[in-house]
């Protein structure tokens, strides 16, 4: 695909293809964003200084790239992304058909010269490489910003649409007629842009026309290979001058002299960006991958699986005094954790029901058993293991006749019944207190609820799940 022109209408070799202008468009049209992203980044670490040339960011990179373009141009013949993909920009010379070919092939040097981008050449294609995108950012952000909800919101929106006010100033006017203009010319002007782009990228692509963009062919340039011929001229323009002979009577030979730096350090600063930039995209897209994808959380993970954290060193004890306190302590907390099991098991007196957040009443609920194999509503061996949504385990039957607001434990409480019996005896009280007579009014039943902690399953019956031993 890359010689597809020169396969179908003669040996051109300094002629690139369509896809190679294309490609190079695409990485050129990506500097913007990428650095924009990681301006952005930054700005957030350091936003007292680089919050005013985010907010100017446009200006800001036009007036960069004006720099660079320049020194890209004046160089190396061409753009700073079009020197990456190996082409150059050249004159259009004003001879039949514009192609010297045989004088091409016999004197390279020389049609080089002629084809070379003279002063004015270089600031007609800065006003396209930089101007151009420039002015198209800023009417597309303007578009965005007044005139494309115009179409969404209808004449409302238009607030200015009976004309202007008596005695506007001439910046109410300005930007009246702007706003005007984004409205009702800008979207023909834009797909005008468009259209003359597509229709000199078919006839570049079919060998209708030596350019590619009607901007280049306003400027009288055109793109083209770099050659045997250009590439022995960039190499002795890039060559560094000889900074160690002085100058100047009294001049040193020192790279930190004006002259030296002018002579040596700029021109390398400016061709190491050949290497910089697009290592900054490779690294931005990694970036982003490397955020967005789950690799990095599972090598993080799989990384931090074998550490083990010491516990902490106080500075006035020794280690082995450490140790020993260590030791110490954990005893201290498990006789006293065995301590508060059998005070818990052995404390009759009564605690206090959870409250309903609704109703304001107290709630039913019944203790959590000594042993977690016993049911904590029949107070039997569990059957038929099944949770609630809290995490504890019932018998089914016990579970879902509670949750339904059946269960005889709940009848014979809101009864009036002080106990409950079942087949193994009594049980005793709920704990809530011995009042006799109807709790109706005065109590929940519990229904609809989990029968330790008083909290209302969601979905009722539903939100129970069989545990599989």
């Amino acid at each position: 695909m890359e010689f597809l022109p020169s396969l179908q209408y003669g040996i051109d070799d300094l002629k690139p293809s369509l896809f190679e202008l294309l490609s190079e468009q695409q990485l050129a049209s990506l500097l913007p964003p990428s650095l924009r992203y990681l301006l952005a980044i930054s700005t957030h670490r350091y936003p007292r200084y680089l919050l005013p040339i985010l907010n100017s960011f446009d200006e800001v990179y036009a007036l960069a790239m004006l720099l660079v373009e320049r020194h890209f141009l004046r160089t190396y013949g061409g753009s700073f992304t079009e020197n990456f993909y190996g082409l150059k920009r050249a004159r259009v010379l004003r001879v039949k058909g514009g192609e010297i070919r045989r004088a091409q092939l016999g004197a390279a040097d020389s049609v080089r010269e002629a084809v070379a981008l003279g002063d004015g050449d270089v600031w007609r294609n800065l006003a396209v490489l930089v101007g151009l995108p420039w002015l198209k950012r800023k009417l597309d952000e303007s578009y965005d910003v007044h005139a494309a909800h115009s179409s969404i919101l209808g004449p409302g929106y238009n607030r200015d649409r009976d004309g202007l006010r008596a005695g506007a100033s001439v910046k109410e006017r300005l930007l009246f007629y702007y706003k005007w203009f984004l409205r009702h010319v800008y979207p023909s002007v834009n797909a005008a842009y468009y259209f003359s782009l597509l229709v000199f990228n078919m006839a570049y692509l079919f060998d209708g026309s030596k350019y590619h963009s009607p901007f280049l062919w306003l400027v009288g340039t055109r793109i083209r290979r770099l050659g045997d011929a250009d590439f022995r001229a960039i190499a002795l323009a890039t060559q560094p001058g000889k900074a160690a002979s002085p100058a100047r009577p009294g001049e040193g030979g020192s790279l930190f002299t004006p002259r030296n730096m002018a002579r040596s350090v700029r021109p390398r600063l400016m061709g190491s960006l050949r290497v910089l930039l697009p290592a900054s995209i490779f690294a931005l897209k990694f970036l982003e991958w490397w955020h967005a994808s789950d690799f990095a959380r599972q090598l993080s993970r799989k990384a931090a699986e074998n550490i083990e954290l010491p516990p902490p060193i106080l500075p006035s004890l020794p280690p082995s005094a450490k140790q020993q306190a260590a030791a110490t302590k954990h005893q201290q907390q498990q006789q006293q954790q065995r301590l508060d099991d059998e005070k818990a098991e052995t404390q009759t007196a009564p605690h206090q029901p959870p409250i309903s957040s609704t109703t304001l009443l107290p709630i039913l609920a019944v203790p959590i058993p000594a042993a977690s194999h016993l049911c904590p509503i029949c107070t039997l061996p569990i059957t038929t293991p099944t949770a609630s949504p809290t995490g504890f385990v019932y018998c089914y039957t016990c579970i879902h006749r509670w949750v339904e607001g059946t269960h005889e434990r709940q009848t014979a409480f809101m009864e009036g019944a002080a106990g409950f019996k079942t087949e193994d005896g009594e049980v005793g009280d709920e704990g809530w207190g011995t009042e006799e007579g109807s709790r109706e009014g005065r109590w929940e039943s519990g229904r609809g609820r989990d029968a330790v902690t008083g909290r209302r399953i969601l979905g009722g019956t539903e939100g129970l799940r069989r545990v599989v031993v």
